[in-house]
Order: C-alpha cells, then structure tokens, then sequence
C-alpha cells in the first residue's frame, strides 16, 4: 500500500487553509501551554488522586493533542481548490451554487471539502449526497439525489 492510497487528500478552499492554520496555531501555542500549566498547578496542589482539576486539566489536554494530530493531519494532505473563475467549468469546491427543489424551495450552497463543510452554515462537502452531484453541473442542469428522506430533484440555478 502506497502513501497515497492510505492518506487521500483533502481539498480545501483558501479560506479554509486559512482557519485550520489559525486554529493550529492557536491550540499549539496558546492552549497546549495553557493546559499544560493547569495540569502543574493541579497536581502541585492536589496531587493526582481524586483530583477533579486535574482530571479536567488532562481530559482537555488529550482533546487539545488529540486535535491538534488531527489539523496536522488534514493540512499534510491539503490541496487548496483554485478560485473559480465564472461558471465555464461548471461547479467546483468553492463554487457558489443555488439550486431550486421540485416543490420551488430555494437553497444556498458553498462546495467546499469535507474538513470545512458546515451543512448548517451552507457549507456542504463535495463528498456528501447534494455536493458529489452538483460537482461539474452548470446552470439549467438538473439533478437528482438519494437522501435520507428519499430521492429530490433540484435544478441548479446560479453558479458563482
């Protein structure tokens, strides 16, 4: 098994490089010291037997490393998507994209990779159901995809 087929890539929009760069930075260099100063003050206070600050102190040290791999990992095997330039190409990670449904429902999309998607915000990845099939698709073009509450048909209608 090579590298490549253990560690896919992870496509990001710059944007997003951006914050999980930030987001390290900031668990590397503020938390980590942070925590790691609660667990000295905890254990010199209270030993380390049925201490509840330093149970605390050390359950957010395993979350904060635990993330911290985690960015590592992701940014190791990032591919940051080109910024779209119009709709030639039709939909791209970044791309902008509004569809309507059959029953008129409009939605607002932003295709991004899987390490920033944040459905609730509009920010879908391109690996989920709606965003694998809008990847390639141009104004005018209908889709149809498989979800949890059956099959929708949504035609797309702005790509930016």
């Amino acid at each position: 098994m090579t590298y490549k087929e253990v560690h896919k890539e992870t496509y990001l929009t710059k944007e997003g490089l951006k914050h999980l760069e930030e987001e390290l930075h900031e668990l590397k260099f503020v938390k980590r010291p942070d925590v790691a100063s609660r667990i000295h003050w905890a254990s010199q206070s209270g030993g380390t037997v049925d201490n509840a600050e330093y149970e605390d102190a050390k359950n957010e040290q395993a979350f904060v490393e635990g993330r911290i791999r985690e960015l590592e990992n992701i940014l190791s095997d990032a591919v940051v998507a080109p910024k779209t330039g119009g709709t030639k190409g039709g939909v791209k990670i970044g791309s902008s994209v509004t569809v309507v449904g059959a029953d008129g429902s409009k939605h607002h999309y932003v295709v991004v990779g899987s390490a920033e998607a944040a459905p609730l915000e509009g920010r879908i990845s391109n690996e989920s159901p709606v965003g694998s099939a809008l990847m390639g698709r141009k104004v005018g073009d209908k889709i149809q995809v498989k979800t949890p509450n059956g099959v929708v048909t949504l035609t797309v209608t702005k790509v930016a």
